[in-house]
């Protein structure tokens, strides 16, 4: 607590501190609730960046300062982040890094997902997308390769050829499926390489609780801002659709649970084409049952290269952990591809 309290003195704040407390279960940075006197309701809120993830913390508050600021002076509501007592947007305590942002006020998230709040995530980050779609300043690749699913499928032969602990054999009906469809699920970078398809400053990580909403159910702005950075589209609009639209889990052991839930893919592009009606190109609408189905592909393959790999990069929780989440990925994908001439009929919003 003592030390916490050191670390909020170092940014330019108002108020003296009076208490410090956890905030929420974050999974990958530390969130601390902070107050001052004269309120029973946080101020600010104190976040330890995860530089094991993030590790150019410079290029991260980089980018998010220029998305905030750019945000903020079109009149919008967005995350306001503090300096500290030297002018920098974080600190550096010798062995962590903290930044502190302002509380926003009377602000709820939710965890629901249903038509109502695909639709209105669909709207916000497609919205969020236009905002950002004249921004000036450029912006790095916080996670280079992120969504780049021909990066990811060489990972994937280099697990392959390694072999390390004997797996591929085992595993070889999910890579003859997986390369069996690689020039149709890599055309996003080749349209990109041919100049037709190009990047935006996207979030990079859709989901219903990046937002926060104000009791009426409005929302107020986008959170989470660690993954904002050029990407194509088709990560905000399939990445949001992997984890919504499945009606079974991440890592169901029970095929039979897995479906594509066209009533959320619905909802979710209803909101993402009004959000994006003022930039969205022919191409990228077109190709939307493209990223739809790309982002189970993808994590499909990121899955059982950790797998063949020996599972050096997921936490398993037992050791088939990985295949369970290999063939749960790839049901997933297959009911979407199913339903893929049914997405291509639902693009006349």
């Amino acid at each position: 607590m003592e030390n916490l309290l050191e670390i909020v003195a170092k940014f330019d704040i108002s108020g003296k501190v009076t208490d410090v407390k956890p905030m929420g279960e974050g999974l990958i940075n530390d969130t601390y609730k902070v107050f001052v006197d004269g309120s029973d309701k946080p101020r600010y809120v104190l976040q330890r960046i995860n530089n094991a993830i993030f590790q150019d913390v410079d290029m991260l508050m980089d980018n998010i300062n220029k998305v905030t600021e750019h945000i903020r002076n079109k009149g919008r509501n967005t995350l306001q982040f503090l300096k500290t007592d030297v002018g920098k947007s974080y600190y550096f305590d010798s062995e962590r890094y903290w930044r502190l942002m302002e509380f926003v006020p009377d602000s709820i998230t939710y965890q629901t997902v249903n038509p109502h709040y695909s639709y209105l995530a669909g709207k916000s980050f497609g919205e969020f997308e236009s905002l950002l779609a004249d921004i000036n300043e450029p912006l790095g690749e916080i996670i280079p390769d992120f969504h780049n699913i021909e990066f990811r499928l060489k990972q994937l032969r280099d697990a392959v050829a390694e072999d390390r602990v004997g797996r591929v054999s085992e595993v070889q009906y999910y890579l003859d499926e997986i390369f069996k469809r690689e020039e149709k699920m890599t055309v996003g970078e080749r349209l990109f390489r041919e100049g037709k398809l190009p990047k935006r400053i996207c979030h990079c990580d859709t989901k219903v609780n990046n937002m926060l909403f104000d009791k009426d159910g409005n929302v107020l702005c986008i959170i989470d801002l660690d993954t904002v950075m050029p990407s194509f589209i088709f990560s905000d609009f399939g990445d949001f659709l992997r984890t919504a639209a499945n009606t079974g889990a991440e890592d169901d052991p029970n095929l039979d649970n897995i479906d594509f839930n066209m009533e959320i893919f619905k909802a979710f592009t209803k909101g993402y084409i009004e959000g994006t009606k003022d930039f969205l190109l022919p191409i990228e609408k077109e190709n939307l049952p493209y990223a739809a189905l790309l982002f189970p592909y993808m994590q499909t393959v990121r899955f059982l290269a950790d797998y063949i790999n020996g599972d050096t990069y997921y936490k398993i929780r037992y050791p088939e952990h990985n295949l369970v989440r290999t063939k749960a990925q790839w049901r997933l994908f297959e009911k979407a591809e199913e339903k893929e001439p049914e997405m291509k009929k639902c693009l006349t919003f």
